[in-house]
């Protein structure tokens, strides 16, 4: 695939950067109380480990990553969705709604509270120290989601390939516009205006706009 990419200035790259940084290791420290209280509320809640075993994600320029985030599931959700006869149906469902399921059985206790508040987002701060995020920027696709909604939607592939010329974010523009109310043809157009208008007073307008979506929890799942 050919990415589309959209020429910003080097001060902006390395001012990104350099902010990426910085406010990881903040961040990092700032969460480190209730980093330790989720994780102990996972481990005590249900059986698994603490850091959700996900499949890869799809990063700058195609480049596959693994993400890190609490796990808010039981073990092994994402195999048990795809290949338990049980689940059959909530997978039909899971890939009609944008690879977003509303009342998701596998979510445990203690899960719901995290992914409402998006806590178990928290340790895509070390994906960001190690420069496979930024702390603003697109969502990070799965794979098989990117070839199943681009043939749903047809019109979405130049997007995609404005969007996966840059490190996906912990949060964006979308994220902070509504989250997971909106479906990936709308959502994939909002990550690709982003690329295009990206600056950092734009960056620091959504960073600003952030802790009310993780207080709220608005369109969470």
């Amino acid at each position: 695939m050919k990415y589309i990419e959209v020429k910003k200035s080097v001060f902006y790259e390395v001012t990104k950067r350099f902010m990426d940084i910085v406010s990881s290791v903040l961040l990092l420290i700032l969460f480190s109380p209730i980093i330790i209280i989720v994780a102990i509320a996972i481990k005590t809640g249900s059986r698994g480990p603490t850091l959700a075993d996900t499949p890869e994600r799809v990063g700058k320029n195609g480049c596959r990553f693994k993400m890190y985030k609490f796990r808010s599931m039981v073990d092994n959700a994402h195999e048990i969705l795809h290949e338990s006869p049980k689940y059959a149906e909530l997978f039909d469902a899971y890939k009609k709604g944008s690879y977003k399921l509303k009342h998701d059985p596998r979510i445990t206790t203690a899960g719901h509270f995290i992914r409402k508040h998006s806590l178990d987002e928290v340790p895509q701060l070390i994906n960001v120290l190690k420069g496979e995020m930024s702390l603003v920027g697109p969502r990070a696709y799965y794979p098989d989601e990117l070839r199943e909604q681009q043939k749903k939607y047809p019109n979405t592939r130049k997007a995609v390939k404005v969007v996966l010329s840059v490190k996906p974010g912990v949060t964006g523009y979308w994220q902070v516009s509504g989250r997971s109310e909106i479906n990936f043809d709308k959502r994939i157009q909002m990550d690709a205006y982003y690329v295009r208008m990206r600056s950092i007073l734009y960056d620091l307008w959504i960073i600003s706009k952030s802790p009310w979506a993780m207080i709220s929890g608005k369109g969470a799942l």
